[in-house]
């Protein structure tokens, strides 16, 4: 089955989930606080205004037109709060720009009258502007707006330190979350690979963790002791049918006379004792020794194997510097089962079967694909091709084999960190791939 383009491990998948989460809620919060203040500065401010607002109408009402243009200079030598004359030239823009500038200028207007006017800028100058009345005369009170506004400048500090710590929190949960599935994870792939003696901690303060732990270390001993009795059952059935099996032989060569069936009766007994060499690769694999591997002389030397040009020819082309991490042992077995699943079963009637090998790199792997020119396999019977004792169609068995050389296949293949995938080749044929890690 093949992964999908774009996969995403638990742990990252779960930090992501984890981050966003944590961010979102960081600003959130940050905007209901900065919500939550709008409305008390707002009033805050209003007052303060009105206040200085109510003073200044003060200051002028008490005063002549003489000493009302002298308040007026004197304020606006401020530098903080100016009052002007208001003409009707005046261009201005209104105040209410956000929620905050609006609550303030409402708040303005229900204290000093529905006809004051706030404004952000008065013939281009910005800043807060307040016109207020006096008898016929009007004016415009001006301030800054920079202590009135409601920013997120000075808060980035924090913001930042909330973002960070949310980060590395989000990482340390993933990983703690993770940690169990990871080493389960791992358990597993050494499982399925025939190290049966893996075990989890079932120490571990998590109920539901130390539950699944030993439910896997039991099942684990299980497995390991279904595949020691099996391997036990397997070799004594070899060493009890090996026996009768050369007395059948001896027996054979000296009491038949007639020289067809005598050697009709060899066969039999000779493809006997192939079966249950394949019952014994497939109970009781070599130990691995993992070193970089010439692949090309390797592939020679097994097809070798085949010398008879009448019942397999094999065509190479492969790199002669390319080398793959494997076992010589069981890339060797592999190779032999799939060279010799070719010659059985891959070639038309009367026909000698043909064997392509090459082999390309991808990235860190080693893409070795062995291709013959039989009839192939139907395809809804593909996937079942590497389940011990099945055979395909009529075409590609007869009866000769034991099922179990492409089980071998992919047993070994699994064993030394390789993958297989066998497919139907375009033109006819079957097309084994093996992905294999490069070495160097």
């Amino acid at each position: 089955m093949s992964r999908p383009q774009l996969a995403l491990n638990l742990f990252w998948r779960t930090f992501a989930l984890l981050a966003l989460l944590l961010v979102g809620a960081v600003l959130a919060w940050q905007q209901t606080f900065k919500a939550l203040e709008a409305e008390p500065r707002a009033l805050d401010a209003a007052q303060q205004l009105a206040g200085l607002v109510n003073l200044s109408r003060a200051a002028l009402a008490n005063a002549d037109a003489i000493n009302r243009v002298a308040v007026i200079s004197s304020m606006a030598r401020s530098e903080t709060v100016q009052v002007r004359v208001a003409e009707t030239r005046d261009r201005w823009q209104p105040y209410d720009a956000s929620p905050f500038a609006k609550r303030l200028a409402a708040e303005l207007r229900d204290r000093l009258g529905p006809d004051t006017v706030v404004a952000r800028s008065v013939n281009g100058e910005d800043g807060l502007w307040v016109r207020f009345g006096i008898d016929r005369d009007a004016y415009w009170l001006q301030t800054s707006p920079a202590p009135l506004s409601i920013t997120l400048s000075s808060n980035w500090w924090w913001i930042g330190i909330a973002l960070i710590a949310t980060v590395l929190g989000s990482a340390a949960i993933a990983r703690l979350i993770n940690q169990p599935l990871r080493e389960l994870s791992i358990a597993a792939g050494r499982i399925r690979e025939g190290e049966y003696d893996s075990r989890l901690d079932e120490r571990t303060l998590t109920s539901e963790i130390r539950e699944v732990n030993m439910g896997f270390n039991r099942m684990a001993r299980e497995l390991a002791k279904m595949e020691e009795d099996r391997t036990v059952m397997l070799a004594g059935i070899s060493h009890d049918l090996r026996t009768p099996l050369a007395r059948l032989r001896l027996e054979a060569e000296m009491s038949v006379q007639d020289e067809a069936a005598r050697q009709y009766m060899a066969q039999d007994i000779d493809q006997l004792d192939a079966i249950i060499n394949k019952f014994m690769d497939y109970a009781r694999p070599s130990e691995l020794q993992l070193q970089p591997l010439p692949l090309a002389e390797l592939v020679e030397r097994e097809a070798q194997a085949f010398r008879d040009p009448s019942q397999l020819r094999i065509s190479m082309q492969l790199p002669r510097n390319l080398k793959v991490w494997a076992d010589e042992t069981e890339l060797g077995r592999v190779l032999l089962n799939i060279f010799e699943n070719a010659r059985r079963y891959g070639h038309a009637p009367e026909e000698a079967a043909w064997v392509e090998v090459k082999a390309e790199t991808s990235g860190p792997w080693v893409l070795l694909r062995l291709r013959d020119h039989g009839p192939g396999v139907p395809a809804d019977k593909l996937a079942r091709l590497t389940t011990p004792f099945f055979r395909g169609d009529a075409a590609r068995t007869a009866a000769t084999g034991a099922g179990l050389g492409l089980a071998i296949v992919e047993k070994s293949v699994q064993r030394i960190g390789g993958q297989l995938e066998l497919a139907n080749a375009e033109g006819g044929g079957l097309q084994t791939t093996i992905r294999l890690q490069k070495a160097g």
